[in-house]
């Protein structure tokens, strides 16, 4: 079902939208599938092989190796999202696995160029204020004015490295867990929805906070389709040969690679730069 006329001037006014008990039902499929990808990977989600106290862990592609998570971008739940606010010929851009531990600075997401681009976020566990929930800055995902401005100076992943210890202490007299924000509790099922330019982050909670994403964007205008090469080449951190993974290129019908064909049309550099930073991880190894 399409998102209706409050929600989507919510969102456009907000940043962000909470759905709650999108797939309540489905929560036992979601938590296999979620531990399946995992430790396909080689994560563990039991034992000491997930003492995560001190860092994120991330899978890359996430939903792309999953028969059932390849097909929620099928859903009517999750493809009308996409439809309400991307557009009919929205682009199914990637997606990430997550098993977060400690605090996430404040930040926005890559923009990918002028274009509207929007992550869906799955939290599997629950999570409230104090245990690490989502907290989102209302309307900071709006360019230009003063206040996206003063925001962006305290954005932990745009400072210059040796600008980033004490933010937003140094800015504003208060740690980040203060700033002014909402929270956004989640409980298994939920899905919440926010734009890549909202400022978001997390403080406090356990070692094993479980979430993937879905992330979408509007398709790119034929003739400009630089921003389009430039967000796939940024998979070669993750060291992918192609836009998607094969999981997701296998079981797709012809509605869904509507969706995915701007983002494979142009991956062809995609290879090369993966292999550059290979050979760059296993010299610095090497060293």
């Amino acid at each position: 079902m399409l998102l209706t006329e409050q929600q989507l001037r919510f969102f456009e006014t907000f940043g962000y939208l909470a759905l709650r008990g999108l797939f309540r039902d489905e929560v036992d499929k979601l938590n296999d599938a979620f531990r399946e990808v995992w430790t396909a990977n080689g994560g563990g989600l039991d034992g000491a092989a997930d003492d995560l106290e001190e860092r994120l862990t991330i899978v890359v592609p996430f939903v792309d190796q999953h028969p059932y998570l390849c097909s929620l971008i099928d859903d009517p739940r999750i493809y009308d999202i996409g439809v309400s606010i991307c557009g009919e010929d929205f682009n199914y851009m990637t997606s990430d696995g997550n098993v977060y531990s400690g605090d996430t600075p404040w930040h926005s997401d890559c923009s990918h160029g002028a274009r509207l681009s929007i992550k869906l976020a799955f939290y599997l566990d629950p999570l409230d204020v104090a245990s690490g929930s989502l907290r989102v800055i209302p309307g900071s995902h709006l360019k230009g004015g003063r206040f996206s401005q003063m925001l962006n100076a305290v954005d932990f992943y745009r400072a210059p490295a040796d600008a980033r210890t004490g933010l937003p202490e140094k800015a504003w007299g208060v740690p980040g867990r203060d700033v002014p924000s909402v929270a956004l509790e989640t409980e298994p099922g939920d899905v919440l929805v926010f734009q890549h330019e909202l400022k978001h982050a997390s403080f406090g909670g356990g070692t094993r906070r479980r979430m993937f994403t879905m992330n979408m964007q509007k398709r790119q205008p034929d003739d400009d389709l630089e921003p389009v090469r430039k967000s796939v080449g940024n998979l070669s951190r993750h060291l992918m040969e192609r836009a998607y993974g094969d999981v997701m290129l296998r079981t797709a019908s012809p509605k869904r690679m509507r969706h995915l064909e701007q983002r494979l049309a142009n991956d062809g550099h995609l290879p090369a730069l993966s292999a550059k930073v290979r050979a760059e991880r296993q010299q610095a190894a090497g060293d």
